[in-house]
């Protein structure tokens, strides 16, 4: 078992297990929207670090807003989120065509159940409205400009330029 000040939670982890020392979840065991899921396997205030990359794409705005304020309950007050979603200001049309809501077309793609797409101010917007502090570290601008914040390995497992990055 791991002591409290340890515990990392990767959110909708699909079928990897790539990060040692970290609880991978998928949606059935930990639902981002049923508060219920959580209080099974933790105490508010409890978790360290929450990983969820191309997670946050698949929820409303509404929803994303309500997944934000069950992660900042169960999160320790130093702890955080680093959020990766597909970026709407990235430019390149092939790119947006197969990030857009809905998808490219086909419904068994992983984007065909896409319901946003953030840019860096959305997705601020949405995680600074139920309180967290936002550090942006990786996005493109309006004017397609790409702006980064250099991190050490240790803080971060890798970095892919078509995605926000946010340590919350």
């Amino acid at each position: 078992m791991l002591a409290l000040d340890e515990i990392k939670v990767v959110v909708g982890a699909g079928e990897f297990n790539n990060n040692p020392g970290w609880i991978h979840t998928q949606e059935n065991e930990l639902n981002l929207l049923d508060e219920r899921t959580w209080e099974k396997r933790f105490k508010e205030g409890t978790i360290h670090a929450i990983l969820a990359e191309h997670v946050w794409e698949h929820l409303s705005y509404q929803e994303g807003q309500e997944a934000a304020r069950i992660c900042y309950r169960y999160l320790k007050p130093n702890g955080y989120i680093r959020c990766a979603v597909p970026d709407g200001f990235f430019p390149d049309e092939a790119y947006q065509a197969i990030v857009k809501v809905g998808g490219p077309g086909p419904k068994d793609h992983p984007a065909a159940s896409h319901k946003m797409v953030y840019d860096y101010q959305t997705l601020s917007e949405l995680f600074v409205s139920v309180g967290f502090k936002v550090n942006l570290l990786e996005f493109f601008d309006e004017n397609g400009i790409f702006h980064e914040l250099k991190v050490s390995p240790q803080m971060f497992m890798y970095i892919i330029k078509k995605n926000i990055h946010m340590l919350i």
